[in-house]
């Protein structure tokens, strides 16, 4: 398989967070990457899984573990359309991935560096992170779809 570049990587992250959209979820894309190719992919599903757990984030670094057989994602890192919250954060740290890239900010529950950054702490592993990659194609997905949820809610 061709190694892919970031664009085409965020890309991808993009279309998981436009499949979202389909099922009334709050559109987030991620996808987990060793030497340039996808080994987890993961989108939001809160609402159809009844889950609290089942944001993009964690539903990517699932699916990477149980393809490299392995908890520790070293060699991985992540691509995601919105600032991981505390949770995600939390899960990326602990599993290990080496770097995160993410779109748009989130002013209210974003945890690498908007409300808190999680990986600023003195925990164990130290992620590094490039936060606003693609933002406006980003953010705008989420913009959207607040908009259209606004206009149902007042119809």
């Amino acid at each position: 398989m061709t190694s892919m570049n970031e664009k085409e990587l965020m890309e991808k992250a993009v279309s998981l967070a436009k499949e979202c959209l389909e099922e009334d979820e709050v559109p987030v894309g991620a996808v987990v990457v060793r030497n340039g190719e996808i080994v987890g992919e993961g989108r939001n599903r809160r609402e159809k899984g009844k889950n609290a757990l089942y944001h993009a984030e964690i539903e990517a670094i699932d699916n990477a573990c149980k393809k490299l057989g392995g908890w520790r994602l070293w060699e991985c890192e992540m691509y995601v359309t919105l600032e991981p919250c505390p949770m995600c954060a939390g899960a990326i740290i602990n599993s290990r991935i080496k770097k995160v890239t993410f779109g748009a900010y989130d002013r209210k529950n974003g945890a690498c560096g908007s409300v808190i950054d999680l990986f600023s702490l003195p925990f164990n592993h130290k992620p590094e992170m490039n936060g606003g990659f693609m933002e406006e194609e980003c953010a705008k997905i989420l913009s959207d779809f607040f908009s259209e949820l606004r206009s149902k809610k007042n119809e």
